[in-house]
């Protein structure tokens, strides 16, 4: 972990706590700008893109799915769908390849459900098939869950890795991070998630 510069925010670590947390005093705003961005930007390319998943087999080009949020309460998360079938398309592949598959998410932030930047938000089957149900991980949720993050960025599979970035982001969020994060998820929207993950790992990114 030591080579992931950009992620090694030099504010001083916070205390977590096991209910809610607020993480800092313009979070909320940068939530708020940068989502009513995001959208005018991304509405015609999310709207080009459902088009395309519609045409490709016919059906919703849309993903909803119950998550839990910030004290592990369930919300409805928006996404754009990536497999028919059980198996992941053509198409869908490039959406999660560049993460576009998350835009709809915006919506979520905008409702208040999300943050951008936050832990990534967990269906219950996940959170049990983890071990995670218990009071002892209910730091995890004491924040709002986010489109991106350091484990989304990183983790990949990893449930432990992803437990351990979590915390990380947790103990040291601040705006210059979350902007940092939020600079490296539009680099993967351009270059795909797996090039990023690769300069990242060499330190390229700092």
């Amino acid at each position: 972990m030591s080579q992931v510069n950009p992620f090694s925010a030099s504010s001083p670590t916070r205390a977590i706590s096991p209910l809610t947390l607020d993480l800092y005093a313009a979070k909320g705003l940068l939530d708020t700008c940068a989502a009513s961005i995001a959208c005018l930007l991304f509405l015609p390319l999310m709207a080009a893109a459902a088009a395309v998943k519609w045409l490709e087999d016919g059906r919703s080009p849309f993903f909803l799915q119950e998550r839990l949020g910030r004290g592990r309460r369930p919300f409805t998360v928006f996404k754009l769908r990536t497999m028919h079938n059980e198996k992941i398309t053509r198409f869908g592949a490039l959406l999660r390849g560049t993460g576009l598959d998350e835009i709809p998410q915006i919506i979520n932030v905008l409702k208040g459900d999300m943050s951008i930047v936050g832990p990534r938000p967990l269906t219950v089957h996940d959170i049990n098939r983890l071990g995670w149900n218990t009071a002892a991980m209910d730091w995890r949720f004491a924040a709002s869950p986010g489109i991106t993050g350091i484990s989304q960025l990183l983790a990949g599979r990893s449930a432990r890795l992803s437990r351990r970035l979590d915390r990380l982001y947790l103990k040291k969020a601040g705006l210059w991070l979350d902007l940092k994060l939020i600079a490296t998820t539009a680099a993967v929207s351009l270059v795909g998630k797996r090039r990023v993950r690769r300069w990242l790992s060499r330190g390229r990114i700092r």
